[in-house]
């Protein structure tokens, strides 16, 4: 079983946040970055330093995957 841990899952959030920052007045994130930090907000509220791959939606795979291979 593949594990992320929380330091990676930040690290691809900054990842989405540089590629595209946050816009409009209300500063909303991409949406990969959104997806990814639903995950990243519960394993801080449940003190876990990290998650199964396996355990992440579709859209956070792929967004955890398009990081990954760019992350030079």
């Amino acid at each position: 079983m593949l594990f992320i841990s929380i330091q990676e899952l930040e690290a691809a959030i900054n990842y989405w946040r540089d590629k595209s920052p946050s816009s409009g007045e209300s500063l909303v994130l991409c949406s990969e970055a959104s997806c990814l930090a639903k995950s990243y907000a519960l394993m801080i509220i449940q003190s876990a330093q990290r998650i199964p791959l396996e355990g992440l939606s579709e859209a956070e795979r792929v967004a955890f995957q398009v990081y990954l291979a760019n992350k030079g």
